[in-house]
């Protein structure tokens, strides 16, 4: 199961650079995962900031 990033982000871009996969990109207010590409390894949920990563 993919994670998901919430409305709580706040677009600092910690998760993107901790993705192993770079599934992670900037969609403007706040980033996105692509589901596709997400191994649910959680490296980017454990560096938000605000725990705005949730499992899908």
């Amino acid at each position: 199961m993919a994670y998901k990033i919430t409305d709580e982000c706040i677009a600092c871009g910690a998760c993107a650079s901790q993705c192993p996969v770079e599934a992670i990109t900037d969609a403007g207010e706040k980033f996105e995962i692509n589901a596709d590409t997400c191994l649910d390894c959680g490296a980017c949920a454990d560096q938000c900031p605000v725990e705005a990563i949730v499992e899908e």
